[in-house]
């Protein structure tokens, strides 16, 4: 059965009615699911199964049969791993039923299905009697319910309700312990995610609005790979604090809580941002330790295993703030039932708990709400600032009339700074719209920018006081783009105000570039490559179950990643492989293209890295992918500040490097949908 589903197109802008199977969605989550990354992760793997073992023995020692609660049990992995360890019986809790019905054949397969039953529940909906779904309550709970915060997947009251309701007391839990571990720093590079800073426009500052500085911002964790922030990009202002730890053995709270650490400031200097992360031991003793430390706190970072279900998280403090060397400092994390926050105290007083926590970070400036963090940290690039004013100067004159198309862009902003006659700027979003508004009050130009509320193909030449559009601009960029190709909405935009423009209208940015690389990743790979077997069991059904999937249409699709915060290496020479000349309009024919790139290197192959660049001018262009060339290596360094598309081949392909073998591609864009379709092969000469 199909149904008609209603979806704003981001390229065009238009509301496609798309004829999707009801199927679709439970594809869509199945695929992009991070199963097979946490199937890769042989430390977790291993760590639990340990643990495992240790909790069976510690139970048949005291003479009792061991009957293990398994929540959130995915694949059936660990409960397999448990009635291998010797466990009686397993009641394995699984919410989602696609996933509880791949276990269910998993168990079938690997020959537990007498000792391991599958519910398909949310752990708080199981009950137990003998016409319960449990027949007596478990004296061994094994959990995965972890995410990169902790507690965001609702840990904390599930452990709460299965105490209550599920296990017996004096139980043995695996994990045994969470630790929270947290430490303050100074980066100016994680501190530009948080807060717009001073930029300067031809001789003169552009201030951040005052309602902006000082709003403490969206308290959700930004959770990034941390091991690719280098420790140069960032001071300690203290040690490494271990701010609270969580004994699922016993009677869990999900109640409000906060935490403290006192110390020293190590050295002077802002305090901005809280680097957090955490552990769990999976035993009593704390001899089996399964960390989330990133890999630069190992003697050898190579030796860090490396998984994308638990990264670790970055916090940004409500107000920056000076601290001198040697002052005593307290840190405070405080949570809810699902999410941490931090705050910092000079006093240096010691609470250890808090019935009242400080009060969660609330954004009051709307600035927070509209943009995401890497879009603070693309405002705030100086260098990228600098390519757009150097490119509009080169355009804008006294008589220009300017219209601006981006969502919260600053450059009509900086159009009105360098003199043009008259600056709109086109915001769909009314909080857009008034976070411009505070920029411009805060540096009186108030009414310097008129900010209209319309679309493009709503704008008319009233409008515009009857002016036609001498300049216009766009860095593009659009909240609503998953994609690199997304932005391409700035060339649909151009073309709806082809009737306002003048004949000789200057186009910023005239045209942008396709780009693709072949490359082999270091870890990302892990999230699309089968597993086979786990530890000894064969989970091929998830394998079948992922792979169907993909199939129903993400394998032939690429998917937005931030590749700077997962290592590669070019396996070919980048290379621009379609051009759109904003200064027509869009076609009405596809565009199509398609060729060979040898592969310059040895290494294997994992799939295709795509971005787009944009040419300002003549001589200035602006890359939303490679930042510099690729080494003689193959090292790539990523945009940080744009997400770059990843099209992953179904099996990897080993370059010898010798340029026999290339990658064929082929290309159409499909101007009545705005989308890219895009074919590889792989063969050799």
């Amino acid at each position: 059965m199909k149904t008609f589903c209603g979806r704003a197109n981001p390229t065009t802008g238009a509301l496609d009615w798309v004829e999707e199977s009801e199927e679709y969605d439970y594809h869509q989550e199945i695929a992009r699911s991070c199963y097979a990354d946490m199937l890769h992760d042989h430390d977790r793997n291993e760590k639990y199964y340990q643990g495992i073992r240790a909790a069976v023995s510690r139970v048949k020692a005291r003479g009792d049969k061991v009957i293990v609660l398994d929540i959130g049990t995915g694949t059936g992995l660990l409960s397999m791993m448990a009635v291998t360890a010797g466990a009686d019986y397993c009641y394995a809790v699984e919410v989602f039923k696609p996933m509880a019905d791949a276990a269910f054949r998993i168990v079938k397969k690997n020959g537990f299905s007498d000792k391991i039953k599958i519910i398909n529940k949310h752990s708080t909906e199981v009950t137990v009697g003998l016409d319960g779904d449990m027949q007596t309550r478990a004296n061994v709970l094994v959990t995965e319910l972890f995410d990169t915060e902790l507690i965001g997947e609702g840990a904390l009251p599930s452990y709460e309700h299965a105490h209550l309701n599920l296990v017996q007391e004096g139980c043995e839990a695996v994990p045994h312990r969470a630790t929270v571990y947290a430490q303050l720093v100074e980066s100016e590079q994680l501190w530009s995610w948080a807060q717009l800073q001073p930029m300067e426009v031809d001789g003169c500052k552009l201030l951040p609005p005052p309602a902006v500085s000082h709003c403490a911002g969206a308290h959700s964790v930004c959770d990034i790979q941390l091991s690719q922030v280098p420790p140069h990009r960032f001071t300690p202002l203290g040690p490494l604090c271990t701010m609270f730890s969580v004994d699922f053995s016993k009677p869990v709270s999900s109640a409000p809580q906060s935490h403290s650490s006192s110390f020293p400031a190590q050295s002077s200097g802002r305090a901005q941002v809280v680097l957090s992360w955490w552990d769990i031991d999976m035993d009593p003793s704390g001899s089996i330790v399964c960390s989330m430390a990133p890999s630069w706190t190992y003697p050898d970072p190579q030796s860090a295993p490396w998984r994308d279900h638990w990264m670790q998280s970055v916090y940004f403090l409500p107000v920056e703030r000076r601290v001198a060397e040697g002052e005593e400092l307290s840190l405070t994390v405080s949570h809810d039932d699902y999410s941490l926050w931090y705050s910092l105290q000079p006093d240096g007083q010691q609470g250890s708990l808090s019935e009242a926590p400080p009060c969660r970070p609330c954004c009051v400036c709307q600035a927070h709400l509209v943009w995401t963090r890497t879009r603070f940290g693309e405002l705030n690039d100086r260098q990228r600032t600098q390519s757009y004013v150097r490119a509009l100067r080169s355009v804008v004159k006294p008589d220009s009339v300017c219209v601006g198309v981006s969502d919260g862009s600053l450059l009509p902003v900086f159009a009105h700074m360098l003199g043009a006659k008259k600056v709109f700027s086109l915001e769909s979003s009314g909080m857009l719209k008034q976070v411009i508004e505070q920029v411009l009050n805060a540096n009186s130009m108030s009414g310097g920018v008129q900010i209209l509320g319309i679309r493009p193909d709503q704008l008319s030449s009233t409008d515009l006081a009857g002016e036609p559009i001498s300049v216009l601009i766009g860095e593009p960029y659009f909240s609503t783009s998953l994609l690199p190709w997304h932005s391409l909405y700035f060339w649909y935009c151009r073309t709806a105000l082809v009737r306002l423009l003048t004949p000789n209208a200057t186009i910023l940015p005239c045209s942008a570039t396709l780009c693709m690389v072949a490359v082999e990743f270091q870890d990302l790979w892990r999230i699309r490559a089968p597993c086979g077997t786990c530890e000894g069991f064969d989970v091929g059904p998830m394998d079948e179950m992922v792979q169907q999937s993909l199939d129903f249409r993400e394998s032939h699709e690429a998917e937005p990643q931030p590749l700077w915060e997962y290592p590669c290496r070019a396996l070919t020479q980048p290379r621009a492989v379609m051009t759109f000349d904003f200064l027509q309009c869009v076609p009405e024919q596809p565009i199509r293209c398609q060729g060979s790139l040898p592969f310059t290197r040895r290494g294997r192959c994992h799939g295709v890295a795509l971005w787009m660049e944009y040419q300002l001018n003549d001589d200035i262009k602006v890359s939303m992918g490679l930042t510099r060339p690729v080494s003689e290596e193959g090292a790539c360094e990523w945009s940080l500040h744009r997400k770059q598309g990843v099209y992953f081949f179904r099996s990897p392909w080993e370059s010898s490097g010798d340029g026999r073998a290339s990658v064929s591609y082929s290309f159409t864009f499909e101007p009545s949908i705005g989308d890219i379709k895009m074919d590889f092969t792989v063969a050799s000469q």
